[in-house]
């Protein structure tokens, strides 16, 4: 591993505003000090010579919902494992992840909250993403029905303390009763409250979005649009509904599992077409699955298989009724799925990948883009958009040939 000085790369690279053909980003130490056009940046005798890039350099990916990788999942790994996780995401360019969590029994959740927090701690980590209790029993999919919950206050807080201040969304459904309160107190603690595994009418998702917006956080989401929630009808148009105009408005931020199984091309590129990237989160909601062959695994409590890349609980009956029980790719495979499959153009797909996951974790002065003053996470692909290497706060941290 290369450790952190001046260093001058060369070659496409994606702004916050454009794509450069030919551009430069400085890095001094552990930050960007550069970046614009090749014509404009100014030679002298303190930078080294530039290294020209084959490829592309994009910004290191924000990944705000992933359960791991590697046959790990955050929810019941020791620390060896989720490090583990962590690493395999880290080496595909996700520079900056959420740990995420699954509903389980109090004991078990708060033994996983003090994995993740020593991960966030070591800087394996950016945060925690406790995806439950709070959910719908309608709409459980992989979680745990047995362990769900009513919203339950200090119950929170000892969630919330467990995680060290390292907490920084929360899935809940808006529906139950007592959530407002639930969200707002989530809020008051720094969580941004998401909406998700929920049977909400569009009514009730709407005011909590609404809520979310107005409070002294201002940020809201839903997690994986479409997916743990009702589909939208023209006379029941429930919360997908109510998180698009949400969005739309620029009060809310939606995630998408554009991963080519929890969501068809047509839906990603429609969903960028109506909201833009300013307001998408390209997400993984990958489990212990990410980067193995298919198989048995766990997600939390849950017996999953995995078939030619697809998650679903293991249970009787065929595959295609069951559960997707979240995803096998890593963010860079979501960003080349969007970008290929589904035509959203590589600024806009970039921007869903970084800068507006960056932004809503309350990120976006540290990392999420090429600019100057910004952490120095960057990533180099080719130009089909696979790996080639990848630096974190300055460091090459997995550096194939270039």
């Amino acid at each position: 591993m290369t450790g952190p000085g001046r260093q001058v790369l060369r070659g496409r690279l994606v702004t916050p505003e454009r794509v450069l053909t030919d551009g430069v980003v400085t890095v001094d130490d552990a930050r960007i000090s550069w970046v614009g056009d090749a014509a404009e940046w100014v030679d002298d005798d303190v930078w080294p010579a530039p290294v020209e890039v084959r490829g592309m350099i994009l910004p290191g990916l924000v990944d705000m919902h992933c359960h791991g990788a590697a046959g790990y999942g955050f929810p019941d790994a020791d620390p060896e494992g989720a490090r583990a996780a962590a690493a395999h995401h880290r080496a595909h360019g996700t520079t900056t992840l959420v740990a995420s969590l699954v509903t389980a029994p109090e004991p078990e959740m708060l033994a996983a909250l003090d994995v993740c927090a020593g991960l966030v701690e070591t800087g394996a980590a950016a945060g925690i993403h406790l995806e439950g209790p709070f959910l719908s029993p309608a709409r459980a999919g992989a979680q745990d029905v047995a362990a769900l919950r009513d919203p339950d206050l200090p119950l929170l807080d000892r969630l919330l303390d467990a995680g060290r201040g390292h907490v920084r969304t929360l899935t809940y459904a808006p529906e139950l009763a007592g959530a407002p309160r639930l969200a707002a107190h989530a809020g008051a603690r720094g969580v941004v409250p998401c909406i998700g595994h929920t049977d909400s009418d569009a009514r009730t998702a709407r005011a909590a979005l609404a809520a979310a917006a107005r409070s002294t956080l201002g940020r809201a989401a839903a997690t994986h649009l479409f997916n743990g929630m009702p589909v939208l009808h023209s006379r029941a148009p429930g919360p997908v509904a109510a998180a698009l105009a949400a969005a739309a408005r620029g009060e809310a931020v939606v995630e998408l599992v554009a991963d080519g199984v929890h969501l068809a091309p047509d839906t990603v590129a429609a969903v960028f077409d109506l909201v833009g990237p300013g307001q998408i989160a390209l997400v993984t909601d990958a489990m212990p699955a990410a980067g193995m062959s298919s198989g048995r695994y766990r997600l939390g409590r849950l017996d999953v298989e995995v078939s030619d890349g697809v998650a679903r609980l293991a249970g009787e009956g065929p595959a295609e009724s069951r559960s997707i029980a979240g995803g096998t790719a890593r963010l860079v495979d979501v960003l080349r799925r969007t970008v290929r499959d589904a035509g959203v153009g590589l600024l806009a797909a970039v921007t869903a990948a970084t800068a507006t996951p960056a932004r809503l974790l309350g990120l976006h002065e540290i990392t999420g883009a090429l600019r100057p003053g910004l952490r120095a996470d960057l990533f180099v692909v080719d130009d089909d958009l696979y790996p080639v290497r990848v630096m974190s706060a300055g460091r090459w941290a997995h550096e194939p040939t270039m």
